[in-house]
């Protein structure tokens, strides 16, 4: 169950109109780690998590607070929108295109939404349901969440420094700050699971290792000219989940021979193989 307070968790005023700062911002509402996307991720987290307590507080908790970070950045974009000078639009009006590539502007913000945002990014590409991960593994998600959590980060501190708005970069203070909370308390999280025993590295952890070809567990092989990689952590030594070493091996050799394709039936249309030297390989593979 959800209740709508009316009140914003912080205010979301600019002191002047932005169409341009609108666009912007738009990345930070429906972009790929945009608002929209950890509100909805946490949810589904939520919902398919089946380790009742704090686990699940923790996620639906974080969830709830993201959709009213989509609502502060909804109302933002909005204010930013309103009152802007028509001459902002002019020129989308002659040529849409001119407009959205020279003059910054997002010309669907006046012809589609009416002046209020959309469920998009910065370039009106459509916020989609597959970038979000709820895979049921709380290790795995939460690490991921983290992830999420450092580059919605690195965005907002890159919009704050496109704009000198005492509002908005008051806000995105704010939002700033509680990315830094949340990839804390992701990182936390993931800990407190290896404390209470239910998850660890190498995740998940439940596989048996006997299933997995070990040989090549804990092996760094080097695609790259020269050997710097090899100076790294991941190099030698032990390794985090403390279950092995580092090998590296430089200059890899393929394991296995060149694959030799049979020929498609013939109802299938497929370009048909020519010269004794394939056809003979094919044969010798079959026979």
């Amino acid at each position: 169950m959800f209740f709508h307070y009316k009140g914003l968790q912080f205010e979301a005023k600019p002191d002047k109109p932005d169409p341009v700062l609108a666009k912007h911002l738009q990345e930070l509402l429906g972009g790929a780690v945009g608002e929209m996307t950890v509100a909805m991720q946490y949810l589904f987290q939520g919902w398919n998590c089946r380790v009742p307590g704090k686990y699940k507080d923790l996620i639906l908790d974080t969830a709830t607070e993201e959709l009213a970070h989509v609502e502060m950045i909804a109302t933002m974009i909005a204010r930013l929108l309103e009152g802007a000078p028509e001459d902002a639009y002019v020129e989308a009006a002659k040529d849409p295109m001119t407009a959205a590539i020279l003059g910054g502007t997002n010309p669907q913000h006046k012809i589609v939404t009416g002046l209020g945002p959309a469920l998009a990014d910065s370039a009106g590409e459509a916020w989609s349901g597959k970038y979000i991960i709820a895979s049921g593994n709380l290790f795995a998600d939460f690490s991921l969440n983290a992830a999420v959590e450092m580059q919605g980060r690195l965005q907002a501190t890159r919009v704050f420094n496109m704009t000198d708005d005492p509002g908005v970069r008051e806000m995105l203070k704010f939002n700033i700050a509680r990315d830094t909370m949340h990839q804390n308390q992701w990182l936390a999280a993931c800990e407190e699971l290896k404390s209470d025993g239910l998850e660890t590295l190498p995740s998940p952890s439940a596989f048996p290792e006997s299933d997995q070809n070990n040989e090549y567990a804990y092996t760094l092989f080097n695609f790259s000219e020269g050997s710097q990689s090899s100076e790294g952590r991941w190099a030698s030594g032990p390794t985090p989940d403390g279950k092995g070493t580092f090998n590296y091996v430089d200059n890899p050799q393929p394991m296995a021979p060149e694959p030799v394709l049979p020929p498609a039936p013939p109802q299938y249309y497929g370009t048909p193989s020519t010269g004794g030297g394939i056809v003979q390989k094919v044969k010798d593979i079959l026979t």
